[in-house]
């Protein structure tokens, strides 16, 4: 019976690391999009959406059944609640992601981004399809150092987040408003995006340790 009750946490484990990889890889899509003006990668995102949602359900529902069945307690306990709100976290990153695409899908066919941020946002997607599938990795291994090490590499995208209104800021800029705006959305998605992920990983110091470090993204 243990040995059952430990393959369905690893399989809720599994089932959240797996998320991570569909959002990574939304992310990638919907960067690519936004960068090469690519509707067909735009729609992909979009039309995809829908399975890190139908992800989630079951990785919630997989959990309210080992509350429910199991009553687990101790690190068990923390495993499963966690699961709970990092499901949430993720599929918020799926979000993000699709508004991404939506954003290339919106302008398309001209760019969404002047020559000049474009590198920006290049950047900013690497960053943040490293960061989601480190998440992924962290989740299967609980492996705190990795855990620790998403808070220093979502440094790189605050960075990137505040040169942008460095950017947008300088009395050069010569794009109007309307790309401003889209550009301010566009770097708050991927900041948020990165928060997230660093939500994941913390929650796993919180299974691992019992204390939670820090205020969580939102």
């Amino acid at each position: 019976m243990r040995d059952a009750y430990q393959e369905q946490l690893d399989e809720l484990a599994d089932a959240l690391a797996d998320m991570c990889n569909q959002v990574a890889d939304a992310m990638s899509k919907a960067t690519r999009s936004l960068l090469e003006c690519d509707l067909q990668l735009a729609e992909e995102v979009i039309s995809d959406d829908i399975r890190v949602d139908e992800m989630r359900a079951a990785a919630e529902e997989r959990a309210f059944a080992l509350l429910a069945l199991q009553a687990p307690v101790a690190t068990d306990l923390r495993i499963v609640v966690s699961a709970i709100h990092g499901a949430g976290d993720i599929e918020r990153m799926g979000d993000l992601a699709l508004h991404v695409a939506q954003a290339a899908r919106r302008r398309h066919p001209l760019p969404v981004l002047p020559a000049e941020v474009a590198p920006y946002f290049a950047e900013m997607g690497r960053v943040g399809v490293a960061l989601a599938l480190k998440a992924g990795d962290v989740i299967r291994s609980r492996d705190l150092g990795a855990a620790a090490e998403l808070e220093t590499d979502d440094d790189a995208m605050d960075d990137l987040h505040r040169h942008i209104f460095t950017v947008l800021m300088d009395r050069h800029w010569s794009h109007g408003v309307g790309p401003a705006v889209d550009i301010t959305l566009l770097a708050r998605f991927y900041e948020r995006y990165a928060d997230h992920a660093v939500a994941v990983a913390r929650r796993i110091v919180y299974v691992v340790t019992g204390r939670m470090p820090g205020p969580l993204a939102v």
